[in-house]
């Protein structure tokens, strides 16, 4: 199936909250084990960023499993920001601990080779120029940083990702079903991540695994700069 794009942002205010009251529990646990099973150990005192962290349930999820971890999360959206802020308000032992940035990819806000741990969920599919992602995560990380990325992956026909649809958002808004129906359409398959990885120089650091049914996930640790 040839990959249709879709909008880099998500800022309309419905798309907002349809998307943050949608039950990603399942993506995002799977996210956070696939970290700890990269990580064992502790990530009390990193500095993580999260890029393109929408409502900023996965922020949240990491600093209450690691109380001495921070964490910086930008996002192009502002309505996406809105509701991630008032979800961290309600935490404040979290709130000190997170700072949220609105601005997209390549962002001047980020520090240069400042961070320990760099994550992101659901924004590779967005970008019309993939590049963008891994020359930020290139510029952001210190060396021997963790980077952990997990998008959906492009099924192989418009047929395969109807029946994804159906199985995944049956209950949810027409609006979230459309969301995830085009998401599809926008993903990238496996090897056109691998080539990304090749072009930006990561191929030796970074590999690409397929994690579900739907979701694909890059990780590894940087190098030296």
């Amino acid at each position: 199936m040839k990959r249709r794009p879709e909008p880099e942002l998500m800022d309309g205010q419905e798309q907002a909250r349809a998307y943050a009251k949608a039950d990603f529990s399942e993506s995002n646990e799977l996210f956070l084990r696939l970290l700890a099973e990269q990580q064992p150990g502790t990530l009390n005192g990193a500095r993580a960023l999260d890029l393109g962290c929408g409502p900023a349930d996965i922020v949240i999820r990491l600093l209450r499993r690691y109380p001495g971890a921070s964490c910086d999360a930008l996002d192009g959206s502002r309505a996406m920001l809105d509701l991630a802020q008032q979800a961290i308000d309600r935490l404040p032992g979290i709130a000190a601990r997170v700072r949220l940035l609105c601005d997209k990819l390549p962002s001047a806000r980020l520090a240069s080779g400042a961070y320990d741990l760099i994550l992101s969920n659901s924004l590779l599919h967005h970008l019309h120029e993939p590049q963008v992602l891994w020359r930020s995560i290139r510029a952001a990380a210190k060396p021997g940083a963790l980077v952990l990325i997990m998008d959906l992956m492009r099924p192989a026909s418009a047929g395969w990702a109807a029946a994804l649809v159906e199985s995944y958002a049956a209950g949810e808004p027409a609006v979230l079903k459309q969301d995830f129906r085009n998401s599809l359409h926008a993903a990238f398959e496996p090897a056109e991540v691998t080539e990304q990885l090749r072009t930006a120089g990561l191929r030796d650091q970074l590999e690409v695994h397929v994690v579900s049914d739907r979701h694909l996930a890059v990780w590894g640790r940087m190098g030296a700069a």
